[in-house]
C-alpha cells in the first residue's frame, strides 16, 4: 500500500467548499478550513463560515491518486515546491484543525522568515548583530505553519499561556 500524504490543491475563486465536497463524495480525504468571522453590516452582526485559505484544499492521498485528485471539477493545480507536489506534515493540518476549532476571526500573515531562521540586522543600534526568528509579540500567541509560509494568529491573553521548562533556549 502506498503512503497517504497532504497535498495542497490550488482552486478556482471561490471553489474551496465545493471542491471539498466533490471530493469527499468521491472517497477523497479532504480538508477545506473554515474560519469563523464575526461580519458587520449596518442593522446587525453575523458569523459566517469562510475558507481560511483562499482557493486552497488540502487533500490526503497516494502519488497514484494526484492524477485522478487533478482533474476534479474547479480544480487548478496541486502546489509544488521544487517541481514537485508539496508535502504538507499531518502535524501542520492537525495545528490548523485545532487553532480553528478554538478560535474565529483567524487572520493569515504571509511571511519570508520562519521560526528559528537564524537572522542579521541590516540597520538601526543592532545593525549585524545575528539573532533568531521568535514568535511572540504584546499578547499576540502566534503558531507557524512552515511549509505553507503563513502564521495564524489570534489575539489570546498572556494568562491563556504557560511557558515550557526544562528545555534550553
Amino acid at each position: 500500500m502506498m503512503t497517504q500524504n497532504w497535498y495542497a490543491i490550488y482552486t478556482k475563486p471561490r471553489w474551496e467548499k465545493k471542491v471539498a465536497q466533490t471530493l469527499t463524495q468521491h472517497s477523497i480525504q479532504a480538508y477545506c478550513p473554515i474560519n469563523r468571522v464575526v461580519r458587520q453590516w449596518s442593522d446587525r452582526k453575523k458569523i459566517i463560515h469562510a475558507p481560511l485559505f483562499t482557493s486552497y484544499v488540502f487533500v490526503r492521498i497516494t502519488e497514484k491518486e494526484i492524477a485522478e485528485v487533478k482533474k476534479g471539477d474547479g480544480v487548478i493545480n496541486l502546489v509544488h515546491w521544487l517541481g514537485k507536489p508539496a508535502i504538507i506534515r499531518d502535524e501542520e493540518i492537525e495545528i490548523i484543525r485545532q487553532f480553528l476549532a478554538e478560535h474565529q476571526n483567524v487572520q493569515l500573515e504571509k511571511v519570508q522568515f520562519r521560526i528559528n531562521d537564524k537572522v542579521k540586522m541590516t540597520s538601526g543600534f543592532l545593525m549585524d548583530k545575528e539573532g533568531v526568528v521568535v514568535a511572540v509579540k504584546n499578547s499576540t500567541v502566534k503558531v507557524a505553519l512552515p511549509s505553507l509560509n503563513y502564521i495564524m494568529f489570534a489575539e489570546i491573553d498572556k494568562s491563556g499561556v504557560a511557558k515550557v521548562t526544562g528545555i534550553e533556549a
